[in-house]
């Protein structure tokens, strides 16, 4: 039978099991390798570290894209681009335009439609507050805010429109 100190030890390794399990697996890829391209239009992404997005599937594997244009359409339709299966649960990580922090991208804002450009034209630049969001869409003449559900399949087709390479 199982006294009180044993339980307590086994519900503090548990926990420590859970964490480290959670940490290890909720890590963006801080080193993007030089020859990783865009998993959606082919480009080089470690030519730009400061648009870095990632999608990290459930069985580890990982998808690079030089923005979140690209990411995003990769979201929608990773069967299209020779993807890892479902992005329902991965983990998607994106740069903060003022940190460039790897952030969770279902919890950033987006802003769209301001002066600053991507490495493919516009983009859907990640903020990690709201505030910081509100501040870059009026210094930058920019139209919206957007949270990671908001944004549609038409939005990043209508931004990708005439910028894909392959």
């Amino acid at each position: 039978m199982l006294n009180k100190k044993k339980i307590s030890i086994i519900f503090v390794c548990v926990c420590c099991i859970s964490f480290i399990s959670q940490t290890c697996l909720s890590e963006p890829v801080l080193q993007v390798d030089p020859s990783n391209r865009c998993s959606v239009c082919g480009m080089f992404v470690a030519k730009y570290p400061a648009w870095v997005a990632e999608i990290i599937h459930e069985n580890g594997d990982v998808e690079f894209f030089d923005g979140v244009k690209d990411m995003m359409a990769y979201y929608f339709h990773p069967d299209q681009y020779g993807g890892g299966g479902k992005t329902d649960n991965a983990e998607i990580w994106v740069k903060d335009y003022y940190s460039l922090s790897f952030i969770d991208a279902r919890k950033a804002f987006f802003v769209t439609g301001s002066d600053v450009f991507g490495p493919m034209g516009h983009e859907f630049i990640p903020f990690s507050s709201q505030e910081a969001s509100e501040a870059f869409l009026k210094d930058h003449k920019a139209k919206s805010i957007l949270t990671f559900t908001e944004i549609t399949e038409q939005m990043v087709d209508s931004m990708r429109e005439g910028r894909k390479m392959k």
